[in-house]
């Protein structure tokens, strides 16, 4: 077997963190963000645990894979082998409350609670809810709102959630331009009106 590879990639961590706890010695965090199963993650995060030990050498290292996606979560937590007992912990969004991220007043946790489990609760009153508490949250600041709002959008996109969020924005009120579901609607509107114009050439 060929014993030498050459390989040119970019490999990068979603986020790697120093952190010091209120008790105990402080570690590096390490999450990896995935909307989409992959068999081949325990190897992925094998190979980001001995980048990050090679470039921080001492420290201990927590990793966890942190699951976004809309289909049930079918990778494994770590791999085994006769060399090797390896693993990470997982956290798939879905299995958690959603209210437990909507009790905090922290707008990103909120954002993050679009990702959760709803429960028996229909997932337009959940938005609205999470739209309510943003836009109190945010006060005055419509740029700061706006951001948040883009957020919920990609990741509500992302989880399949069939939401029209120009009409929730509606009856809450909200200035909807420059956010994405705003920008697609228009894109939308100018090319159903290009192929009308080409229909009548």
């Amino acid at each position: 077997l060929a014993t030498e590879e050459q390989r040119i990639e970019d490999r990068r961590a979603d986020l790697v963190a120093r952190v010091t706890p209120a008790q105990g010695d402080p570690f590096i965090l390490h999450l990896e963000i995935q909307n989409a199963n992959d068999g081949q993650m325990p190897m992925r995060m094998l190979r980001y645990l001995t980048d990050i030990h090679l470039a921080h050498p001492g420290h201990r290292l927590h990793q966890c894979l942190v699951y976004i996606g809309a289909e049930r979560l079918t990778m494994t937590s770590g791999l085994d082998s006769p060399q090797l007992c390896y693993r990470y912990d997982r956290v798939d969004m879905r299995t958690i409350d959603y209210r437990t991220l909507y009790a905090s007043d922290q707008p990103e946790s909120l954002v993050l609670a679009i990702l959760g489990d709803f429960g028996a609760d229909d997932p337009r009153t959940v938005v609205m809810r999470l739209l309510e508490k943003l836009r109190r949250l945010t006060g005055p600041d419509e740029g700061r709102l706006r951001e948040y709002l883009s957020m919920l959008e990609i990741l509500a996109d992302n989880r399949h959630l069939n939401i029209h969020f120009q009409e929730v924005y509606a009856m809450l009120q909200i200035n909807i331009e420059r956010l994405p579901s705003y920008q697609k609607g228009i894109e939308k509107g100018i090319e159903q009106g290009m192929e009308i114009g080409r229909a009548h050439v």
